[in-house]
């Protein structure tokens, strides 16, 4: 038997697709926004600094709730993790198409961080889960093809969007294809893995948000700023501290959210860190935190 030729379900292809055109809509947005700073810092008259958290609030976010998937996959249905997700992000597009202030652009961002950091996991999640293991290679290229393309064509779109009609038309024009997602995964996601309440560890939460935030800020100053300042080397002596208490808690803890056990594998280390050299910072920071929960679980 030819085990290349296993169908895969067509309930299966609509929920990936639905997931990864929520990831693609994420790392679009952070493209396209990208090309329209000088646009937002005479709209809402602020500076450099200020208007680059438009993408580091969306990457902080993304990178604090990543890493709490496994435990949020467990604890409830990936349906109701999807619409979660996928509402989330519409919210947050709604909130910076109309934002009237920088602060509120700023909070619809940390929105869609979330949601986003919710959903990409999802994806690669039902590829593991769902499709049959023959396919399970050509699935997620698909994914990553889904998710991948986005940067590409990002920095244009914006471009065009920002020259012919306005900004805020880069977050109305993505509100098709998330309502395409919505309708795809509500039909599409089902359930395979049994659901198992599991608690968060506060104190290994806490140094996840301590590391992300303080390497940001740390390097979101470093240009502006002496390297002997709080903004800047006590942000960085903060992240390193967070990483280093993280990983010591992950090592002490039975069921940690993240098995750092699995860098003893050094053909696992080595498939990590091969992926991180060869990914932009989004990819960087999210597959491998995937991957990492779907072999660990």
């Amino acid at each position: 038997m030819n085990t290349n030729t296993e169908k895969i379900p067509a309930k299966v292809v609509a929920a990936i697709v639905a997931t990864g055109l929520m990831s693609f809509c994420g790392v679009i947005v952070e493209t396209a926004m990208n090309v329209t700073f000088p646009i937002l810092m005479r709209e809402y008259s602020i500076t450099t600094n200020l208007v680059q958290w438009m993408t580091s609030i969306y990457l902080l976010l993304v990178a604090i709730v990543v890493p709490l998937s496994a435990i949020l996959k467990s604890s409830y249905r990936t349906k109701t993790l999807f619409t979660v997700a996928n509402l989330l992000f519409i919210g947050g597009i709604i909130i910076d198409a109309l934002a009237p202030s920088f602060w509120l652009l700023l909070v619809g961002r940390a929105i869609q961080g979330i949601g986003t950091g919710i959903a990409l996991p999802l994806m690669f999640n039902i590829i593991m889960e769902q499709v049959p293991t023959s396919r399970i290679g050509f699935m997620m290229g698909i994914g990553n093809l889904i998710t991948g393309v986005a940067p590409a064509i990002g920095p244009t779109f914006g471009g065009l969007v920002a020259s012919k009609l306005n900004w805020r038309w880069v977050f109305y024009s993505l509100i098709p294809l998330l309502i395409i997602s919505f309708v795809l995964g509500e039909g599409g996601i089902t359930q395979k893995s049994p659901i198992k309440k599991q608690q968060i560890d506060i104190f290994s939460m806490l140094m996840i948000v301590f590391m992300f935030c303080g390497f940001v800020t740390g390097f979101s100053n470093l240009g502006s700023q002496a390297f002997m300042t709080f903004s800047v080397g006590g942000a960085l002596l903060i992240g390193g501290l967070g990483i280093g208490l993280f990983a010591w808690r992950s090592l002490t803890l039975k069921e940690p959210i993240l098995q750092l056990r699995l860098f003893r594998n050094k053909k696992f280390s080595g498939y990590v860190l091969g992926f991180l050299f060869n990914s932009t910072y989004f990819f960087g920071v999210c597959v491998p935190f995937t991957k990492l929960y779907s072999i660990s679980k």
